[in-house]
């Protein structure tokens, strides 16, 4: 079973928070303490991340890594996007507090994001940035072209999110472009760094704008945990630059674009 079908059982967000957790195994890639687990009584397997187990960054304040995955997963949820699994805040688990998602089984080999060869770049794919292999061959960073990809890039720039690699970009059974790893978002500062630049000076699409304006009024009332009261009038304020130049940013000259490794 897969993330695109039980998130849509009414019960799982409460077997996310109170339900038995059994841990499987350590993911042994990520930055973080980050254990997959089954929900006791069901065949259903989530990813649990206790605050103890975050590594204290020198920008983000100690312990919050979590709440503010789950605080993006309230913002993708307001905007009505379903382009983040379903993320909650677990008050008790098996190493104490922290946050729970619903796993995501990759079901697509076809790549989001990728590094090619700079004269066969696929047709209608977006080029971020050029430069050489170890080889001396050049290549190209580039990404697909596909709406899903363009709502989870402008939610990334709502979210401030400082850490958007290729690989923290999955397919669902369904074929949707789903995100992950959230943890480093929300900051007061721009610092959005992403592989998704392929839009960056474009349009946003009306649609998307009208999501924005009744986002920025409901944002005094979403259950953002985790953050300061400064942090959530940044986000207002990136809201309203969005809906006033109507672009999808472009980079900051005094923040890294890319994010280092990039999958």
């Amino acid at each position: 079973m897969t993330a695109a079908e039980p998130s849509r059982d009414p019960a799982l967000p409460e077997l996310l928070r109170y339900a038995e957790l059994s841990v499987e195994g350590r993911l042994p890639t990520a930055s973080n303490l980050t254990l997959r687990c089954t929900i006791e009584g069901t065949q259903l397997r989530c990813v649990y991340k206790p605050t103890a187990g975050e590594r204290p960054l020198w920008d983000f304040p100690d312990g919050s890594l979590g709440r503010r995955e789950v605080s993006t997963y309230e913002i993708s949820t307001a905007l009505d996007w379903d382009v983040i699994p379903l993320t909650v805040w677990r008050a008790e688990g098996p190493f104490g507090p922290g946050m729970c998602q619903v796993w995501l089984e990759e079901a697509s080999a076809d790549a989001l994001v990728d590094v090619v060869s700079s004269d066969s770049i696929p047709a209608d794919w977006y080029r971020v940035v050029d430069g050489v292999d170890n080889r001396g061959c050049e290549v190209s960073l580039v990404h697909a072209n596909r709406l899903d990809l363009q709502r989870i890039a402008l939610l990334d720039a709502v979210v401030n999110n400082a850490d958007r690699k290729g690989g923290h970009l999955l397919v669902d059974a369904l074929g949707a472009a789903r995100g992950i790893d959230h943890g480093v978002t929300f900051a007061e500062e721009g610092k959005l760094r992403t592989v998704l630049w392929g839009w960056a000076g474009e349009e946003i699409p009306q649609g998307y704008l009208a999501d924005l304006a009744e986002l920025l009024e409901r944002l005094p009332t979403l259950p953002l945990i985790g953050l300061t009261d400064a942090e959530i009038e940044a986000t207002a304020d990136r809201i309203t630059a969005l809906l006033d130049t109507a672009l999808f940013p472009v980079p900051n000259d005094e923040w890294p674009a890319i994010p280092w490794p990039i999958f």
